[in-house]
């Protein structure tokens, strides 16, 4: 086999139909939208619309809703942690944060920080800085002869309150 004799199997690669190119090629005349009415005018969408009935998106309750003042924590177990260790992606001797956890592949999101989580076991001794953990996780790598600094989260500044005028 050569390069210049390299090629796609057969039906590999479809061309696209030119559709309006007269009767004989199959797609002409109409274009395959049928006869008449909107569907077959150009500048039409109306996907969802369910003829004048309230579409089923308007029919269906809205439901939950986005706290502005919520915290977004990257949440990490303490058993991951231990498997990424032995699988040397992460570096037990230094300090583990949210930096390393990331590089690591471990800490997706989180724009607030990380959360340490108990789930798991932990055998290797780690000093972690993360923005929260759970009493669990403290005790579990203190146990393992660890510690856990709580960085604490930069919150904004309270509104200075105006004064209305009577």
């Amino acid at each position: 086999m050569k390069l210049n004799e390299i090629k796609d199997n057969a039906g590999a690669r479809k061309e696209r139909m030119r559709i309006g190119r007269g009767i004989g090629s199959g797609k002409g005349k109409t274009g395959g939208r049928g006869q008449k009415g909107q569907k077959s005018r150009s500048g039409v969408s109306i996907n969802g619309f369910a003829g004048g009935q309230m579409p089923l998106h308007m029919r269906l309750p809205k439901r939950g809703f986005n706290n502005p003042f919520g915290t977004d924590y990257a949440i990490v177990n303490l058993g991951m942690i231990q498997k990424f260790i032995d699988a040397k992606k992460l570096d037990a001797k230094g300090t583990i944060d949210h930096a390393a956890l990331k590089a690591a592949g471990l800490a997706r999101g989180g724009k607030d920080g990380v959360r340490l989580l108990a789930k798991g076991e932990l055998k290797s001794k780690i000093n972690l800085s993360v923005a929260g953990a759970s009493k669990g996780a403290v005790e579990a790598v203190e146990k393992a002869g660890g510690k856990v600094e709580i960085v604490a989260k930069k919150v904004p500044a309270p509104k200075k309150e105006t004064k209305k005028k009577d």
